[in-house]
């Protein structure tokens, strides 16, 4: 339950940086709002064993002030903020979100594309990896105060859900199921 929400200023920022930027095109000055972003990293899971993606919901405040429900349906994800490879970071995003531990070798990188390109301009890698029962090491939900739950949709179900605009969900998921009809299955 979302409760006394409320905007305030931006003292300080830990993940997103405010900036405004100058430039001339073409002999015109102008300005444009930005924010510097980290890059990040997202997972198309597949379940073998149960023929179901294996997706995340939780909740985003930005989503909460457009619809009032707040809760999106995301493919596993997770920031670049540290110095470890891309790879790794994808590795240890599953684990943390998901509950599977998937071998490096198993993670294969689908491509990678630009989100937010109106404001933020931050990089995506897109992997794709295939599960079963015997990866599972824990229920997943994320680590210190994330709220994350895991949710397997079969893929049976998958087209429709793509295009119920009634459930919010990114583009990176719609795209990562794209290529999935079109490469494997």
């Amino acid at each position: 339950m979302i409760e006394e929400f409320r905007i305030e200023p931006l003292e300080t920022s830990h993940f997103v940086r405010p900036a405004l930027v100058r430039y001339r095109q073409n002999g015109t000055m102008k300005s444009w709002e930005i924010i510097r972003a980290h890059d990040s990293v997202a997972i198309l899971i597949f379940d073998k064993e149960k023929e179901a993606f294996v997706l995340v919901r939780q909740f985003r405040p930005a989503v909460y002030l457009q619809n009032s429900d707040g809760y999106t349906f995301e493919l596993c994800a997770g920031i670049v903020d540290k110095e470890s490879s891309l790879l790794q970071i994808a590795k240890e995003e599953i684990y943390e979100e998901c509950g599977y531990d998937v071998p490096l070798e198993r993670i294969e990188k689908i491509t990678s594309f630009y989100t937010s390109v109106g404001f933020a301009g931050s990089k995506q890698t897109l992997y794709y990896a295939e599960v079963d029962s015997t990866m599972k090491a824990h229920a997943g939900g994320g680590i210190e105060m994330e709220e994350i739950e895991v949710i397997e949709l079969p893929v049976a179900k998958a087209r429709d859900f793509m295009f119920d605009e009634s459930l919010v969900k990114t583009p990176g998921l719609l795209f990562a199921f794209m290529w999935f009809f079109s490469t494997k299955s």
